[in-house]
């Protein structure tokens, strides 16, 4: 599979990630930053797990469109609903980015490191909009924030996505937990979600870990 088909895949993941933050705004010392080096975080992952790394590319900006809802979807608060489809980057930026994966213990870990053309725009939620409820179009769920580290110099955030559909006649719900840290022009993204194994009851996911990651990914990024 290309690297570009690898982050697309990805990028299905955390693409309703929203760029609301909270923790340290300080501007941090950067120029030894190298998103080439999220690959350092795989030795936090122990035997158990098969880690894979995505080698840099430029980031391709199909991959990063908000996921389409069906029409009539509502959303409850009302007024909420760019909280639930925001991109994870305007239209527009240009940059390059870099990812491992881990697989193990009943979950999925994908650790993505982004460099940008320029600082992301950050936007925060208003506080009646950090838990959005929305049905419609056969699917239902909710977006909410979580907790998430504070990193000195970065704005962090993150959030918890729960989807309920109908596959095959039968219902499916699935979930992911997605965790940024916003550094100047670098952005690291966290995706942690459960993984479905024939025969094996599904785990819940381990956000400890995925918050740890989270904190490590910004270390090795920033050197």
């Amino acid at each position: 599979m290309s690297k570009s088909a690898q982050l697309g895949s990805l990028f299905t993941l955390v693409c309703v990630v929203v760029l609301a933050a909270c923790g340290t705004s300080e501007s941090a010392d950067v120029s030894n930053a190298d998103i080439a080096r999220v690959k350092d975080v795989r030795s936090s992952f122990g035997p158990q797990f098969k880690v894979t790394d995505v080698g840099q590319t430029g980031i391709d900006p199909r991959l990063l469109g908000a996921p389409a809802l069906p029409e009539g979807m509502k959303f409850d608060p009302a007024d909420c609903g760019s909280f639930a489809t925001a991109q994870v980057l305007p239209a527009g930026v240009k940059g390059n980015m870099a990812a491992t994966i881990a697989e193990g213990d009943g979950n999925r870990f994908i650790a993505i490191a982004v460099e940008t053309s320029e600082p992301v725009p950050v936007n925060r939620p208003e506080d009646k909009c950090k838990r959005v409820g929305f049905a419609g179009g056969g699917m239902r769920g909710l977006v909410e924030i979580v907790d998430v580290p504070k990193i000195d110099g970065a704005e962090t955030m993150g959030t918890h996505r729960v989807l309920q559909t109908i596959v095959n006649g039968k219902p499916s719900t699935g979930e992911i937990y997605n965790y940024i840290a916003g550094f100047g022009p670098f952005l690291v993204i966290v995706t942690a979600n459960p993984l479905v194994l024939p025969d094996a009851p599904v785990k819940p996911v381990d956000t400890q870990r995925a918050r740890d990651l989270l904190t490590a990914t910004v270390a090795a990024v920033r050197g």
